[in-house]
């Protein structure tokens, strides 16, 4: 019979929530953490491993942490792995709203052939996965820096990985306070957008000091480049996405339609990058 753990992420800094920690979040009566570890609890995982700082005493858990802190999931992911020793690992972000719903997309246990599975909702959906822990162990081993500040592609763009279909309400993450509160009211018809009243004074004080149109600043074509980059390259890139971006659209004229071609184009380029 094939064994299975879980690693849980849950360590980052919550930067689009004012440094809140997210997995402690009450989501339908439970936190986002507690509700993870029950979903993969009742996907069958013996021994579940938490990579952040201790959040609850009370939690039937293994924590670790990367070294040094705020190193990104795959530096959670590799440090992780050496408390692990299934067969099998489920490998699950903490922010999720519904993760239950999620792991019910995942089969019982890995068809022949593949190192792994994961869900994929239009992009693929890393951290919500199940994979060999060989495998994982063996992608990990080749990374630098114990996979400080990696992305997933680099990780597990060397594996074979099958996607496995999913709706975006099942990988809802809680990334912003409107996401937490539509994660509260059931209403996730655009999960992962951050709505541009949120930034709408920032970006007002902006075009005042630098003396732009109230159009200048296409807000939420920038999340949304970002959220692009941050999913199929890496975290980091995202904001250096933007300057580029921008670079290129100023060179090009600086009008809308320019700004629009180079987010479309850097867009285009992320979302190819993980099947390089």
């Amino acid at each position: 019979m094939v064994s299975v753990d879980a690693v849980l992420l849950a360590g980052g800094r919550g930067s689009r929530v004012d440094g809140a920690v997210k997995p402690l979040f009450q989501v339908g009566g439970s936190t986002l953490l507690r509700a993870a570890i029950d979903a993969v609890r009742a996907r069958g995982a013996a021994r579940i491993v938490v990579a952040a700082p201790v959040l609850d005493d009370a939690l039937a858990v293994r924590w670790v942490r990367e070294d040094p802190p705020f190193g990104g999931p795959v530096a959670g992911i590799v440090a992780a792995l050496e408390e692990v020793d299934a067969d099998e690992l489920y490998v699950l972000a903490c922010d999720l709203a519904a993760p239950a719903a999620a792991l019910r997309r995942l089969p019982d246990a890995l068809p022949p052939g593949v190192d792994g599975v994961c869900l994929d909702d239009g992009r693929r959906q890393w951290l919500i996965g199940r994979y060999r822990t060989a495998a994982l162990r063996a992608a990990a081993s080749a990374l630098p820096a114990r996979g400080r500040h990696a992305s997933m592609r680099a990780l597990l763009g060397g594996l074979d990985i099958a996607p496995v279909a999913a709706e975006a309400t099942e990988t809802h993450d809680v990334d912003t306070w409107d996401d937490l509160h539509r994660a509260r009211g059931g209403a996730m018809t655009e999960p992962r957008t951050l709505p541009p009243e949120a930034l709408n004074d920032w970006s007002a004080a902006l075009a005042e000091r630098f003396g732009l149109a109230e159009g200048d600043i296409p807000i939420s074509l920038i999340l949304d480049l970002a959220r692009d980059v941050a999913n199929g390259v890496a975290r980091p890139a995202a904001p250096l996405s933007a300057f580029v971006a921008g670079l290129v659209a100023g060179r090009a004229g600086g009008s809308p339609a320019d700004t629009e071609a180079a987010v479309a184009a850097v867009v285009e380029l992320a979302r190819g990058w993980e099947s390089r």
